[in-house]
């Protein structure tokens, strides 16, 4: 089924992408200490005029992700969607890091890869500062656990970065990328 979702076609029916704004919009409202600069009005334009971005937010969504904007980057000018779900997206979850570690598996292969998933959904994996700082609006990831993206010389050596909430603390640990759990997915982030 997760694979029917993100091979889903790039472009969404009329009805699906209105009902998708109004949900975008429910969230942003309901939600305003996340983003209380931000004006909706501006964002629901600039999405009309990006389907291709509608439809990354829309596999955000379906997959349980709980997309919202989180900040407008002052340099590019772009709105920032992170996953805001409560725990890691449910949807999104029994994933080794990358599909170099993907094709290392020869038993007990999982589904696929959270970087390899991520690439189709037309999003990028969180990485360890923007993980901190959303953990900092407010509390995820308390009984899962999410991968972010591994510099390069841990992943060169076969590890992997994920990042929890326990005791009150955000916690990033280490894995190896090949590694995956029933319990971790990834949170995704989209420029707009």
């Amino acid at each position: 089924m997760i694979k029917q979702l993100i091979m889903s076609t790039n472009i969404l029916s009329d009805e699906r992408k209105d009902e998708l704004l109004q949900i975008l919009e429910k969230r942003f409202t309901e939600n305003i200490n996340r983003h209380p600069h931000l004006n909706w009005e501006y964002i629901k334009q600039r999405l009309e005029s990006n389907p291709e971005k509608l439809c990354s937010l829309n596999r955000m969504e379906e997959t349980g992700g709980e997309p919202d904007v989180v900040c407008l980057d002052p340099k590019t000018k772009e709105y920032i969607f992170c996953d805001l779900s409560p725990e890691s997206p449910i949807g999104r979850r029994s994933l080794c890091y990358d599909e170099a570690a993907l094709k290392s598996r020869k038993k007990n292969k999982p589904i696929g890869s959270a970087l390899g998933m991520a690439k189709e959904m037309g999003i990028e994996v969180l990485d360890e500062e923007l993980y901190l700082e959303l953990q900092d609006l407010s509390t995820f990831d308390t009984k899962s656990s999410s991968w972010i993206v591994a510099p390069e010389e841990v992943r060169e050596l076969g590890g992997g970065l994920f990042g929890d909430k326990r005791y009150g603390r955000t916690f990033i640990y280490h894995n190896g990328a090949e590694s995956y759990y029933s319990s971790r997915g990834f949170r995704g982030m989209l420029r707009v």
